[in-house]
């Protein structure tokens, strides 16, 4: 039998990756460790900067009215559902990678780009360096209470790790609730994610790809 998976991202990508689980037939846990609300935010001069870069879809979902002062430059987006986001938006997607916002500076610094304005969360991983000349944050991450018996239901399953911050929690909510790693497996979006959940899972599986669609493949490949 299938390991339920277990998805710890916050709404609207929790419900996508359900609906991805779902039509699979698998059994999909819904467990979010964190909600996404959006942060005041003072916009910059649009003519201070040449191009916008985007980590998350969540920087256009909950940017607010300032974005339409910045839809003239164009946009280096980090991941499709980015991508599609800011097109969908009115911006100008100049660039869409499946890599990570490193690659994306890099491709910025090929095209000539140098006062690069990222938009993203306040725990974001981009400082201001390089072709980035400023970095602000117009959403947070935050983390709600996970009741004991919720972490129960981890036991068995495979728990799905978006990010390093989510793989670095599940492991101390574990720990601190005394439950066994060796009873839940994890597959995370990249190596470093992984690295931050720490060791003692049942098993532990990388996205070929730093994908939703290559996760999930990922969380079944070893089931």
């Amino acid at each position: 039998m299938s390991r339920p998976l277990a998805i710890l991202r916050p709404e609207p990508g929790s419900s996508a990756t359900a609906g991805h689980i779902e039509a699979l037939g698998l059994e999909a846990i819904r467990l979010p460790l964190f909600v996404v609300r959006a942060l005041d935010w003072t916009p910059p001069d649009p003519a201070d900067h040449d191009a916008l870069l985007l980590t998350s879809a969540n920087a256009v979902r909950l940017g607010g009215p300032h974005l339409a002062g910045f839809l003239s430059l164009p946009v280096l987006a980090v991941g499709k559902k980015t991508a599609e986001a800011a097109s969908l938006a009115g911006f100008d997607v100049m660039a869409a990678g499946s890599a990570d916002a490193a690659a994306m500076v890099a491709l910025a610094q090929a095209h000539g780009l140098s006062r690069l304005l990222h938009l993203g969360g306040r725990d974001r991983a981009i400082e201001p360096h390089g072709p980035v000349s400023r970095a602000i944050a117009v959403y947070a991450s935050e983390e709600v209470p996970v009741a004991a018996e919720m972490l129960g239901q981890l036991a068995g399953a495979t728990a799905l790790l978006h990010s390093a911050r989510a793989a670095a929690r599940l492991g101390a909510l574990v720990d601190s609730h005394a439950i066994d790693r060796s009873s839940i497996a994890i597959a995370a979006l990249s190596s470093a994610v992984a690295t931050a959940a720490g060791k003692g899972w049942a098993m532990v599986t990388v996205a070929a790809v730093p994908t939703d669609t290559a996760l999930i493949e990922a969380a079944c490949t070893r089931d």
